[in-house]
């Protein structure tokens, strides 16, 4: 029997890694020349030696580092030897754009033989009369399965799960059950747990793998079942279903339709999958720009950036107007002038820290009407703390750069007004917002900003035209 040295298997592994990838973790230069050289000369067998090895993911980021024509020619010259579960891994964009040039009848034998989860996550973005066409090429049951996943909605566990499942009834022995997993070839290729179902498909318990292989042959699924905790609706909402998740170390999890009836199972790959794009989600909604990709076209991305610049557009005017009531006194002391950014910039930056931890929490429920006094009393504390060490150090410079103690003890003061406002919009413009059903991610920031900058000028602006408006009267 020949040894074989594992360090071999990791640094083939390495090595193989290293081909794919540079060492920032971008699709490998000399990869991408050699794809371009035999798309090129129209090699198809080289471009089949170069793929064969790669795993899907490797793949979609292949189609990422390639241009339009490119991708059509990799998906062409490949033929039937193209892994459709690569589109689950692109962007949107790109995967319509090769899906959109393929005939509906590869796209059909191409989806077959993904699981369903791949399949609808494919199919859910494709115009309904191409969805219809092949969605009428599949077999009668796989077509049943996936036009129900479709019509759940977008963005709901009933999107995500797996409508391929093992399940068994309460009356069978763990020899029967062990030998249906072993024989029928319809099962899923990966799952972790036996699902227990009257004949109605009412989910009665469910039966860990690790569990079922360590009793005899004899046992009845009944005595060894445990209730099926956890099971999710196949309408909730996925960012939902990954806190459940998250929250109970979940590997799997039972799906049920609105009968409570067995219909998919939720894996924890499609929600770490969920949890990646919930996270990015908000990241692009805090800045306004919604939904883009990078493949996306200037057009498109201008246009979903504008209604949030026209809205930022509006309360820079509001901003402007704060101003604009206090012209006199900035023509008497052009130092203010200079200063008033100052105390808006600084308070806006305090701002933006709050509103990022509050529509964080938000999303993942860490705040609520228990805590959530207690959490805005904290950052009101914060927000003062930070307001009277700035201001000390703001006063300071302003006082000895301008020669005028008095200026510095009013930016000061505006300082720690405005901090304190910071703190309390931060918090309380998301709450709001997510109280009367708005996203606090897409809205917050526009309207956290402009409490900021008109709290700050009007606090700078009216302290001074107060004090200095009595001095020098």
């Amino acid at each position: 029997m020949q040894h074989i040295d594992p360090s071999q298997n990791i640094d083939s592994e390495k090595h193989i890694r290293e081909d794919v990838y540079d060492e920032d973790g971008s699709v490998s230069e000399a990869l991408v020349t050699r794809i371009e050289e035999a798309l090129d000369a129209r090699d198809a067998d080289s471009v089949r030696e170069e793929v064969r090895d790669l795993h899907s993911s490797e793949l979609g980021h292949l189609l990422e580092a390639l241009d339009g024509t490119e991708r059509q020619s990799l998906v062409e010259l490949l033929g039937d030897e193209f892994d459709f579960e690569a589109l689950t891994e692109v962007d949107e964009a790109i995967r319509l754009e090769i899906v959109d040039a393929m005939p509906n009848e590869q796209i059909a034998e191409g989806v077959q033989e993904l699981d369903s989860d791949d399949a609808v996550y494919i199919l859910e973005d494709m115009d309904q009369q191409d969805q219809d066409e092949i969605l009428a090429k599949l077999p009668f049951t796989e077509r049943i399965r996936l036009r129900r996943a479709l019509e759940y909605p977008e963005d709901s566990a009933g999107r995500r799960m797996q409508t391929e499942f093992v399940a068994v009834p309460p009356f069978w022995t763990i020899g029967q059950t062990i030998d249906y997993m072993r024989e029928d070839n319809d099962l899923p290729d990966r799952f972790s747990q036996v699902f227990v179902i009257d004949p109605a498909f009412h989910l009665l318990g469910t039966i860990d793998l690790d569990r079922l292989l360590r009793v005899q042959r004899v046992v009845r699924v009944e005595d060894l079942m445990v209730e099926a905790r956890h099971a999710i609706p196949a309408t909730m909402d996925q960012e939902e279903a990954a806190q459940i998740f998250e929250q109970y170390n979940l590997l799997s999890t039972a799906v049920l339709d609105e009968n409570e009836r067995l219909v998919g199972v939720l894996t924890i790959d499609d929600v770490v999958d969920v949890i990646q794009e919930e996270a990015e989600e908000d990241i692009m909604r805090l800045g306004g720009v919604g939904d883009e990709e990078l493949s996306d076209s200037f057009m498109t991305i201008a246009r979903s950036r504008s209604p949030w610049l026209f809205v930022n557009l509006f309360t820079a005017f509001l901003s402007a107007s704060v101003i604009g009531l206090f012209d006199g006194t900035i023509q008497q002391m052009v130092a203010l002038a200079v200063l008033m950014p100052i105390v808006a910039s600084m308070g806006g930056n305090a701002a933006t820290q709050t509103m990022t931890v509050t529509v964080r929490a938000i999303a993942t429920r860490n705040i609520d009407i228990h805590n959530a006094a207690r959490v805005i009393r904290r950052e009101a504390l914060i927000g003062l703390l930070n307001g009277m060490m700035f201001a000390l150090m703001i006063g300071a410079v302003a006082g000895f750069w301008f020669d005028n103690a008095q200026l510095g003890g009013i930016i000061g003061s505006a300082m720690i007004i405005n901090m304190l406002a910071a703190a309390l919009g931060g918090i309380l413009i998301p709450l709001l917002l997510h109280r009367l059903g708005a996203d606090p991610a897409i809205a917050s920031a526009v309207f956290v900003t402009t409490v900021t900058d008109v709290i700050g000028f009007f606090a700078f602006l009216g302290l001074a035209t107060w004090w200095f408006g009595f001095s020098f009267s």
